[in-house]
């Protein structure tokens, strides 16, 4: 038996006509915005995108591609709303109201739950995204004036050390 592909199918409703893939757009669109209320929705398809090929590519051939940095950028456009700045901009990854965000991602393969953080960067707020092995994406927001004063270039931060966002 031949299997319909019901997706290009339309119907008439309410004086429009109405395509499954419409409305299963919609559908997706709510559910995004349960998930991720703060978030600039159209960059959510391509976190899930990219997320996706990293999670395949990994399974596929035990190698790892050199994405996840944009994926913690993404997650932090969609999860918080960061604004994000052109490529290479000098001090911080992206903007969040009045704050610069600085984003570090911890990846999949790392040893260790920690990130090392240029302290000259022109940052009021880091967030740490961390991607597990099983390519479960969380974030932690911290401020800036939080972190203990040190007299090096850089700061090292675990992700144990830090508390669960709130």
């Amino acid at each position: 038996m031949e299997e319909i592909d019901w997706s290009d199918r339309a119907f008439y409703d309410d004086g429009e006509w109405v395509t499954w893939s419409e409305i299963d757009q919609q559908l997706r669109y709510k559910e995004w915005g349960a998930k991720y209320p703060n978030a600039i929705r159209s960059m959510i398809p391509y976190f899930l995108d990219l997320l996706s090929l990293a999670e395949s590519y990994h399974l596929e051939t035990g190698l790892h591609l050199n994405v996840y940095g944009d994926i913690g950028e993404l997650f932090g456009a969609i999860t918080y709303g960061i604004k994000l700045n052109k490529n290479y901009a000098q001090g911080a990854d992206g903007r969040l109201g009045n704050d610069h965000i600085e984003v570090k991602t911890i990846t999949p393969f790392k040893n260790r739950d920690e990130v090392l953080v240029k302290l000259a960067g022109n940052w009021s707020k880091l967030l740490i995204v961390k991607i597990n092995e099983e390519f479960e994406v969380s974030g932690r927001m911290i401020d800036r004036k939080s972190f203990p004063k040190t007299k090096g270039k850089n700061l090292r931060v675990r992700w144990s050390d830090l508390p669960p966002d709130q």
